[in-house]
């Protein structure tokens, strides 16, 4: 199964498991209420040829409004940084109709110029989803910035990654329920 679903997320390219619109809007069925399994986004993205994302976990893989979705970003440190950056998270509603959430932090573990050549390097942090947010599905963004020059490290290999031409990575969308 978990085969499938990565399978599933790589021909959607950046991860994409929200369905399409349906005339007249979506009612949640009980099978979409239940817990949904984490979701594991393989990706290879290259930030400033010194961060490597290597994959991202979306647990649950499916949002429920009310509810934060955790996730897990599994980077590999290819050369030291004398800066300190921070992740920028921007969550956007894939119809584009819900102004964005910011999730921007620096990292949990310790300040990137303290991360080494060879290092892996895990970043955990939870996506707050509203619970009115009016939304069928949610795309998650990011990318490194360095705030006091307000400087991104550009994706070098963004012909091979799915990006929005800005320096943000698109890492997956995923599907959200309304509370109950």
């Amino acid at each position: 199964m978990k085969r499938l679903i990565i399978a599933l997320l790589a021909v959607c390219g950046a991860g994409c498991i929200v369905e399409p619109p349906v005339a007249g809007g979506t009612q949640p069925t009980p099978a979409a209420l239940t817990p949904a399994p984490p979701a594991e986004v393989k990706s290879g993205a290259n930030f400033g040829d010194a961060i490597e994302l290597q994959n991202v976990v979306i647990n649950p893989s499916r949002g429920l409004a009310g509810m934060p979705v955790r996730v897990t970003l599994n980077f590999k440190v290819l050369q030291k940084l004398d800066k300190d950056y921070f992740i920028f998270v921007h969550v956007e509603d894939v119809d584009g109709r819900v102004d964005r959430l910011n999730v921007d932090h620096p990292p949990r573990s310790k300040p990137t110029s303290q991360w080494q050549p060879g290092e892996l390097v895990q970043d955990v942090f939870d996506i707050p989803i509203p619970p009115n947010m009016p939304v069928r599905g949610l795309s998650l963004l990011l990318g490194f910035w360095e705030p006091t020059g307000n400087q991104r490290l550009p994706i070098v290999n963004k012909d091979a990654v799915p990006n929005d031409g800005t320096g943000r990575l698109i890492v997956a969308k995923f599907p959200v329920v309304p509370a109950q």
